[in-house]
C-alpha cells in the first residue's frame, strides 16, 4: 500500500546522521510500493537541499546526487493539491495549528485514506488526532 510521504522523512533519507533503522525500512517500503505527496513537495525538498549546501552540511556536488536519489524514487504527485488549499487544507491548517504545507500532507493523507510518513512533531500530533496511521520514526 503507498503512503502519503513528507519532506522531513525524504531528507532524513539523505543525511546518514538522521537516518535509522526504521526510516531505512520506510525507504524500501516506498521503492517497492510508491508513496503520494502533494504538488509542491518538489520544491520543497530541492529547497530543504539548497539549505543544507548553505549550512555547509552538504556539498553542491552532494546536493546533485541527492536531487537525482529523490526524482527517482516513486512518487506520485497529487494534483489536486492547489485547489484543496483554499477549503479542506486551510480548514485543517487552522483546526490543528499547522503551516498550510503541513496542513496539504495531513489532508492528502485522510483524503486518500494513506497513512502519514512524517517526522515533524505537529503533524504527527495531528495525525493522531484525527486517527490517522503514522509512519517514520
Amino acid at each position: 500500500m503507498p503512503l502519503v510521504l513528507d519532506n522531513s522523512v525524504a531528507l532524513a533519507w539523505c543525511f546518514e546522521a538522521e537516518r535509522t533503522d526504521a526510516l531505512t525500512a520506510l525507504l524500501h517500503r516506498v521503492t517497492a510500493t510508491g508513496a503520494m505527496a502533494p504538488s509542491f513537495w518538489p520544491l520543497e525538498a530541492a529547497n530543504g537541499l539548497i539549505i543544507a549546501v548553505r549550512r555547509g552540511r552538504i556539498s553542491h556536488d552532494n546536493r546533485r546526487e541527492l536531487t537525482s536519489f529523490l526524482r527517482q524514487l516513486p512518487i506520485q504527485l497529487d494534483d489536486e493539491t492547489p485547489g484543496r488549499a483554499w477549503t479542506g487544507a486551510t480548514q485543517l491548517a487552522v483546526l490543528h495549528d499547522l503551516t498550510i504545507y503541513d496542513a496539504t500532507y495531513l489532508e492528502l493523507a485522510i483524503r486518500r485514506g494513506l497513512p502519514l510518513a512524517t517526522l515533524d512533531r505537529d503533524l504527527r500530533r495531528a495525525g493522531e488526532m484525527v486517527g490517522l496511521e503514522l509512519l517514520g520514526q
